[in-house]
């Protein structure tokens, strides 16, 4: 994960899960933001008037119909409706939405706050490793953990022991059918893994 990325998602960790998501959707109905595609490095006040722009619009309708945009190298930059820039409170919010969003397409996010926006692209200098990092962070996401109540995690040591390895083997097959031969299990990396044989 690029230096950005981390920053933020330290900033707000940890992610919001889907059942936040949906409580903070109930209490503002119909979000809606401005959006519009930019060429890295090229932001101007005027894209918010130009044809790349999405004014008005739900963030997740337009991460899927525009798609292409990101992988063709643009920044999708997200502002509240008619300000140019981004409520810090909907941050949380958007990362959530958007990476839960894009899960299917299996690819890791660039996600940093510029000129006052939220901006979106494809991270692609990630490697195995930074895929993992990135996708262990909004991983609760899908499961509706939060952090903050009772995890379940028994007292006892070993109990405590099985419980856990047995979640983290329930986590390395779902990563294993969304990443394949890209996924490495455990908290392994290319020279841990390399020096076993």
């Amino acid at each position: 994960m690029n230096q950005f990325t981390k920053k933020i998602i330290n900033d707000f960790s940890p992610m919001w899960t889907n059942k936040q998501v949906w409580e903070f959707e109930e209490i503002n109905e119909n979000l809606t933001f401005d959006m519009a595609y930019v060429e890295p490095g090229k932001y101007d006040e005027n894209v918010w008037k130009s044809k790349s722009s999405h004014p008005d619009s739900d963030v997740r309708d337009v991460a899927v119909r525009t798609f292409d945009n990101l992988l063709d190298g643009e920044e999708l930059w997200i502002a509240n409706c008619n300000q140019k820039k981004i409520d810090e409170k909907y941050v949380p919010y958007l990362m959530a939405t958007i990476v839960d969003t894009m899960i299917e397409e299996e690819v890791c996010l660039n996600i940093k706050r510029n000129n006052g926006c939220l901006s979106i692209s494809i991270d692609r200098d990630a490697d195995v490793i930074d895929c993992k990092e990135f996708f262990e962070e909004f991983y609760h996401l899908a499961t509706g953990f939060n952090y903050d109540t009772d995890t379940g995690i028994p007292d006892d040591e070993t109990e405590a022991e099985i419980y856990l390895t047995r979640l983290q083997e329930e986590f390395d097959e779902k990563m294993k059918e969304r990443l394949g031969d890209k996924y490495l299990p455990g908290n392994n990396d290319p020279d841990t893994i390399n020096a076993k044989d």
